[in-house]
């Protein structure tokens, strides 16, 4: 029986465990990333750990999403998370050279290695051959410490890519397909992996915007061979020593298998408030565009902007769009100044903004009241771009460019424009973003702590008897947005969880944070997918700061389950989906013997009020049932 991709790798990094779906194994992590807006916490972990240097091959700390700077509080983060990261052996990427998937391409990811990173799109390295998994900031923090990473097992979908794209359709264009095919939980306990003709006609910038938006699907990762193309991307950025050439074998079995006819595709288009919600730009019509973003880390790459470039040159933006563009990486803006990009989009009527994710995470650039905005990003959930009644349309680069002009939503196929091809280029070598850490003792490397930075909520030992009030009862596919928003306003304050608890949950019940503080102890009941979106541990620490004992739901998407345990956190599935719709408010629920039944295969949950028990299934790991009990994965480490 032939071997997967994935499982060739995985296999190369195996410590611990059977490499089979669905049991438990224990990695070796190469490489870790972190970035500001979980970095700061990741670092406090770190630090409180007590270790000395990273165990890992190599680990970048980037800043790159709070980058505005209307106070203190972003400033002291990034000196704060500069200093330990000189003090630990860490690489720090200053504000300014670009997003930290885009910049891990150019500078750092190697074919066949492992990287473990504090953002949920870390995924993209899969377009050069890794298996990159975006975790909470506490497992990454404990990768760099010890240098591994535990996990269950993943199935392996195979999704085989048959042709080759027509203009006008791109990498985007195949992921939304995919989304729409197998929707944001598709992915659970998965990695999808690429095969087929169809992988030798995408470069690896465009492997990674597939790779990117894997996260949407809610998979663990997503992964590309190494190929031809993989050597001319390594090589174009000076680090051809690093290409490795990686495939499956022709007869390895998979778990799932999608197919793909990329000769069959047209311009598609993710329709509010779900990367899911997918359909033909030719089905959803001509509706009205009031702004325009091109950029994130899905779609920064030079090509993608070139292509940009191309479609605006010589044209003017429409007079009722807004068209702002942010650029990958300092390479990236410093190539399209170099050789005239930079001034055509910019003659065109375009706003070039700093090398961030910026209006991804709703730093700037939010649209009008009602606007509809066209987004090359990776999430158009309700509410993330800063303006609450705003459409998020997600869409390709080219897409972005031609509706910006035409003032509607456009299919580039139906629009009588030639889409000139793009020539590849050499990158010049750049490293004056970089600080590099010293070889100096930990003991003589000062930390800077600024005000603003309080210590991360820890939790207590699990006790005999849980009992919690129901504060909430969300519904289906409840993102970390929805659970902790994440904005101008509140990014600042990513390293205070106290003043963070406040919002958590506001934009779908305000009086939660109150609620929570008059119970004491707290219960949020949910529904499927509980979780879903970013890496953001905060969406765990805040609840857990505000007496959160146990989420019950009907089910939980990966990172934020794990970030649940991590802060001793239960997160119980009902075995009976129809329980969901037996709670109300104000509702008392008690776990009796709770240290046995986290033992055990299902948890009985009793109402107080009437008596009734509702059976739920915790599914834990032996490792988790360790973290549970000790309250939390810190105090798990600390204890041994």
């Amino acid at each position: 029986m032939g071997k997967t991709l994935a499982y060739k790798i995985l296999e190369n990094h195996l410590i611990e465990g059977t490499l089979s779906a669905g049991e438990e194994i224990t990695i070796k992590i190469d490489q870790t990333l972190t970035q500001d807006s979980t970095g700061t916490m990741v670092y406090l972990q770190l630090e409180a750990m007590e270790v000395d240097r990273v165990k890992t091959e190599l680990s970048v700390a980037y800043i790159d999403h709070n980058t505005l700077q209307t106070g203190f509080e972003n400033a002291d983060d990034h000196e704060f998370i500069k200093s330990v990261a000189k003090r630990h052996g860490v690489l720090f990427s200053k504000p300014g050279n670009g997003i930290c998937h885009q910049l891990h391409l150019e500078n750092y990811g190697k074919p066949g290695k492992t990287l473990l990173g504090s953002d949920s799109h870390t995924p993209t390295g899969g377009g050069l051959g890794m298996i990159a998994i975006g975790a909470g900031g506490l497992d990454v923090a404990v990768a760099m410490a010890k240098g591994t990473y535990s996990l269950t097992a993943p199935k392996v979908v195979k999704v085989q890519l048959n042709g080759a794209l027509r203009p006008w359709v791109s990498a985007k264009d195949v992921i939304l397909y995919v989304l729409q095919q197998l929707t944001v939980k598709g992915g659970v306990g998965k990695i999808i992996e690429y095969t087929g003709e169809g992988v030798k006609s995408l470069s690896v910038t465009d492997r990674a915007t597939i790779t990117n938006m894997g996260a949407e699907l809610g998979a663990t990762t997503s992964v590309f061979p190494s190929d031809e193309n993989t050597y001319e991307y390594l090589k174009s950025q000076g680090r051809e020593d690093a290409y490795t050439p990686l495939a499956a074998d022709e007869d390895a079995v998979y778990d799932e298998e999608l197919i793909v006819d990329l000769d069959q595709l047209t311009p598609l288009a993710a329709m509010p408030h779900s990367p899911d919600n997918v359909d033909a730009i030719s089905n959803i019509g001509s509706i009205k565009v009031d702004q325009v973003a091109i950029g994130s880390c899905t779609n920064s790459s030079y090509t993608d902007l070139m292509k940009v470039a191309a479609i605006l040159k010589g044209k003017k933006v429409h007079p009722n769009v807004s068209l702002v563009i942010s650029p990958g990486s300092s390479k990236i803006m410093a190539k399209m100044a170099e050789n005239g990009a930079l001034a055509a989009i910019i003659n065109a009527g375009a706003r070039v903004i700093e090398n961030a994710c910026g209006p991804c995470i709703g730093m700037g650039q939010s649209p009008k009241s009602g606007a509809v905005s066209l987004r090359t990003f990776n999430r158009n959930f309700k509410g993330r771009s800063g303006t609450l009644d705003a459409d998020v349309y997600l869409v390709s680069p080219e897409t972005a460019a031609i509706s910006a002009i035409t003032g509607v939503l456009t299919d580039g196929m139906k629009s009588g424009e030639t889409l000139p091809a793009i020539d590849a280029v050499d990158f010049d070598p750049n490293d004056n973003f970089v600080v590099y850490p010293c070889g100096c003792d930990k003991c003589n490397t000062e930390v800077a702590m600024g005000p603003n930075i309080k210590p991360f909520p820890r939790n207590t030992a699990l006790p005999e008897t849980v009992e919690a009030t129901v504060v909430l009862h969300a519904g289906d596919n409840i993102t970390t947005d929805d659970i902790m928003p994440s904005d101008s306003r509140l990014l600042p304050y990513r390293s205070n969880i106290p003043h963070l608890s406040n919002y958590c949950f506001e934009k779908i019940d305000a009086g939660f944070s109150g609620r929570c503080k008059e119970a004491g102890s707290c219960v949020i009941i949910g529904g499927d997918n509980y979780g879903q979106g970013s890496s953001r541990e905060h969406a765990a620490l805040a609840p857990l700061y505000l007496g959160v004992k146990f989420v019950a739901a009907k089910s939980f998407a990966r990172i934020h389950r794990s970030n649940l345990i991590n802060s001793g956190i239960l997160p119980l599935v009902f075995a009976d989906p129809a329980d969901y719709d037996d709670f109300k408010l104000g509702d008392v629920l008690v776990i009796e013997n709770a240290p046995e039944q986290v033992k055990a295969e299902t948890i009985i949950i009793k109402n107080k009020a009437t008596g009734k028990e509702y059976v739920t299934k915790p599914n834990f790991s032996e490792l988790e049932i360790n973290m549970i009990l000790k309250g939390g994965k810190i105090n798990a480490i600390k204890e041994g």
